[in-house]
Order: C-alpha cells, then sequence, then structure tokens
C-alpha cells in the first residue's frame, strides 16, 4: 500500500508518494501530534505562564552548572523553587515575581522581540506584557526592540503582520542594526574571550524583558531564552565570535544539547551581563499556535520551557536510512536556503553513510545571505572548504561563516535535493545542491542516486526515513549506531 505525506512548505504543502515496498520510518514531534484542540484558549496558557512566574535558580540555592547547561539537562525532571517538572511537560513553577512587580517604579522598559524568521506568535504574548508593564509602572515608556541578529531589517508589512494593526500603529518600535556601532554599548567579555556589545537602547533602559519561542536549534541547543540578546540584539562582531568555527565544529553544538556547548555558555553570559530580567517563552504545535508557555526568570523559564519540549520532541530513529526525506517546517523559517540547512541537519543526524537527504523548503526569499551564496558558490569541493573554514581563528570569523560550514558539512557526506521556488533553483545548484520541482520528483532523483551508487547488487530497497517537520525534533542516535558521549539525549 503507498504512503501519502504532507510536508510543511511555504504556506501550503508538498505532498509525497511513497509507493509500496519501501521501509519507511517517520519521525515526529509530539507537539505536532497534539489534537486539534480548536477550543485551546492560547492567550490564556500566556496568561496563566505570567500569573506563576518561575524564580531564579539561584534565589533558592539551586545553582546552574559552571558550563550553562540549565536545570533538567537529561529533560526528566527540573527543580525550580522545590517543585518539580513532570516529564510530560507540564511544568509546576512559580514563586518569582510577575511583570508587573517587576516594573513597579521604572521609568523604561525594552521588550526585545523576534523578527520576521521566526513564527513566534507575538499577537498572544505581546499584549499581555505591554499590560502588565503599565499596570506595574504606568507611566513606563516601552521599546519593542526587534531582534534581527545579522538578518536583513524587517520590512514594516512584515511588522505590521506579527505584532497586529494596535500595537504596529501605536508602540514604538525600532529594528536592531547589528552594523550599527553607534547604536552599541560594550558590557564586558564573555567566557571565549569574545568581547559583548549589545543594543544601547537595551543596555540603557531600567528593565530589559523578552519574548519569544523555545524550539530545538541545530548548534545552541535550543532556541528562545537568552538567544533574544545573543545573537538578537548583539553587534556584528559579537555574533561573528560567539559563530566561531571552533564553536560550530565543536560535537557539543547540536540540536538539544546544552551541556557543554560553548555557543550556549556564551549565550548565557551574555543574557547575565544585559541584566535580561524576564521572559515570556512559549512552544508552538504543528499549526504554529501556542501549545505551552513559560514566564519568569530567564534561566529558570527557559530550563522548564527546554525540559517540556525535550520530552516531547524527542525521536530514536530504529534505523539508519539510505534517503531521508524533511523539511524546514513551512513559512516562515523555510524562506531561503540559509534558514534551509536546519531542517538538513535534523536529516543528517539520521543518514546512513552515503545517504540522499530530500529537504523541501520553499526559499521563495532566495539564499538568505550573499557570503553564504558565494562561499558555496566559489568553492570546488564541499570538503575541502570544511577543512578550510575549520582552520579559521574566531577573530577572523566571517559572515555567514558557520552556515556555510554546516552545509558543507553536511554535503561533504551526502547528495542533498533542495525542493523549492523556481526562483532559487539555479542558486541552489551553484551552492552544490541538487533540485527539484516537488517532493515526489526529488525522492524519484533520490531513489536513482541511491541505485546508481550501488558496487553490488542490493538485496533489498534503500531504507527511507520521513521527519515531516526537521525543526521540530531532536533526532536521537539510530539504534544500529554508536551514541555520542556529548548529547543530552535522553537514553
Amino acid at each position: 500500500m503507498e504512503r501519502v505525506f504532507q510536508l510543511p512548505y511555504g504556506a501550503g504543502a508538498q505532498t509525497l508518494t511513497l509507493g509500496d515496498g519501501f521501509d519507511v520510518e517517520v519521525l515526529r514531534s509530539l507537539a505536532d501530534l497534539e489534537p486539534d484542540e480548536r477550543e485551546r484558549d492560547e492567550d490564556r496558557i500566556v496568561l496563566d505562564a505570567m500569573a506563576n512566574p518561575a524564580a531564579s535558580h539561584t534565589a533558592y540555592g539551586t545553582q546552574t552548572a559552571a558550563d550553562g547547561a540549565p536545570l533538567a539537562a537529561d529533560g526528566c525532571v527540573s527543580t525550580v523553587n522545590g517543585t518539580q517538572t513532570a516529564a510530560d511537560g507540564a511544568p509546576v513553577i512559580g514563586g518569582g515575581p510577575r511583570l508587573c512587580e517587576l516594573a513597579r517604579g521604572k521609568r523604561s522598559a525594552v521588550v526585545i522581540c523576534s523578527d520576521h524568521t521566526r513564527p513566534v506568535p507575538s499577537r498572544r504574548i505581546l499584549p499581555h506584557m505591554l499590560r502588565e508593564l503599565r499596570a506595574g509602572s504606568p507611566g513606563i515608556e516601552i521599546t519593542l526592540l526587534v531582534a534581527t541578529g545579522l538578518h536583513r531589517a524587517t520590512s514594516r508589512d512584515e511588522l505590521a503582520a506579527k505584532f497586529g494593526p494596535e500595537i504596529f500603529g501605536r508602540e514604538r518600535i525600532v529594528i536592531h542594526d547589528c552594523a550599527d556601532s553607534s547604536a552599541m554599548r560594550r558590557l564586558g567579555r564573555l567566557p571565549s574571550g569574545a568581547e559583548l556589545a549589545i543594543n544601547r537602547i537595551a543596555a540603557d533602559t531600567e528593565l530589559l524583558v523578552a519574548e519569544g519561542f523555545i524550539e530545538p536549534h541545530f548548534f545552541a541547543g535550543f532556541s528562545g531564552g537568552r538567544k533574544s540578546v545573543l545573537p538578537g540584539i548583539c553587534a556584528y562582531e559579537t555574533v561573528l565570535g560567539n559563530h566561531c568555527a571552533q564553536f560550530i565544529a565543536d560535537p557539543a553544538a547540536r540540536t538539544g544539547t546544552l551541556t557543554g556547548n560553548p555557543i550556549h555558555r556564551d549565550m548565557l553570559a551574555a543574557q547575565r551581563l544585559a541584566k535580561l530580567a524576564y521572559i515570556v517563552n512559549v512552544i508552538i504545535d504543528g499549526e504554529k499556535r501556542v501549545l505551552r508557555a513559560f514566564a519568569g526568570d530567564p534561566e529558570a523559564a527557559h530550563a522548564a520551557g527546554c525540559a517540556a519540549l525535550r520530552a516531547l520532541c524527542s525521536v530514536k530513529p530504529s534505523q539508519s536510512a539510505d534517503i531521508v526525506i524533511t523539511t524546514n517546517g513551512g513559512a516562515p523559517l523555510d524562506q531561503n536556503i540559509y534558514q534551509a540547512v536546519k531542517g538538513m541537519t535534523a536529516a543528517e543526524a539520521v543518514a546512513a553513510p552515503g545517504a540522499v537527504i530530500v529537504v523541501a523548503a520553499a526559499c521563495g526569499d532566495g539564499t538568505g545571505g550573499d557570503s553564504f551564496y558565494r562561499m558555496l558558490r566559489g568553492c570546488g569541493d564541499p570538503a575541502r572548504l570544511l577543512d578550510e573554514i575549520g582552520r579559521v581563528p574566531m577573530e577572523r570569523t566571517e559572515p555567514d561563516q558557520w552556515q556555510v560550514q554546516i552545509l558543507a558539512r553536511v554535503l561533504s557526506k551526502h547528495k542533498v535535493i533542495l525542493v523549492c521556488e523556481p526562483g532559487a533553483r539555479t542558486f541552489a545548484r551553484e551552492m552544490k545542491l541538487l533540485t527539484a520541482a516537488d517532493a515526489d520528483e526529488a525522492f524519484s532523483q533520490a531513489n536513482a542516486l541511491w541505485w546508481a551508487a550501488r558496487t553490488t547488487a542490493p538485496t533489498a530497497r534503500p531504507r527511507v526515513t520521513v521527519i515531516p517537520n526537521g525543526v521540530s525534533v531532536i533526532v536521537g542516535p539510530p539504534a544500529d549506531t554508536v551514541p555520542s558521549q556529548t548529547s543530552d539525549f535522553p537514553n
């Protein structure tokens, strides 16, 4: 019997049909499998979290590990203020000050907001944060600082769509520009030795808070929390240092791993130096609706969120795959080739040596970075490029180098077929990717490549793994491989 999959792609979906006879394994996050609860009150989920904010770990004698690993690094149980976070991801936390209490007596506040590349449901978060800030200090001056990191500036239309007409028309909104050195303030040095410089607006405010969402991240372990500061509102040079070749190559700089992760360590230090006081972070489902929310102390709330997400999205493949089909989760995460690398790393984690990877990502915005495009276009061999980047010292890190390094790592081991819009296909081929117009065409290509690479007649068809949403899963080591000692993946 054939199997049909609907793969997220842009604002719609790609249909993949696999014929009878293929050995197929499907890896999905439980967040994507949550029942479609149309009655789910997303605002109530956020409000409940804000009414029970997490207290600081250190405020109650529970120390954060020296390497920056939060509580519940094993994904099972975390303790915050003497209460537990259950493995089902329903943390019972509290004891911290509410946002209105933090705002009391403050004259200014900055809310760090996500940019156009992230599916953060800001309309469900910001109104409640703004209301609490003004309840605590009616005359407080609030600035929404859009954390673009090194991304392009968010357009007015994108801001309006993200925040809604009321917030867009009423609030003061500033878009971070990492290249504007006059807009930065230096705060000190990070554990790596890199200098921390952040947006002056955030450095000078009396109260710094952030909204965001938590998802698996392919080199920071998880998104959310401290990433609002680094890379979100940091200077160009600070981000380059954090994303240096040495850190990206570290075995701990992988999806779902925080323990020993040097990128996470610097991010956590940046959050502390910036004096981020409070966050509201959410977990979203496959339809990008709020599933769970975490608020309060940035470290404690983020740790609880990571523990809950790990329980939802850790998947353990039964075997390595010869062909892996995945996506970058649809819009807005699949808007360019740069972002699509994230989904490729999920496929990489389950791919057998020499496997073919298929990634469906619309890439309507093209490459996503000129340096990213040029470095791959100009390379003769991805493996050689990977070796060259690996020798680049921190202080000479180039823009987009980290994404090139990761893509070169994948391409040095696997053929990658990108299903994308026509306007991106020429760029993709110049960047050493194969292309296809749709998922079925890509699978046919992958199947042909697998058969062509056989030196002896195979006794079975290729093993196939389908990961419908590559950015929503933490892929553990396949059962037929030896697990990494640096992984936080639960045994």
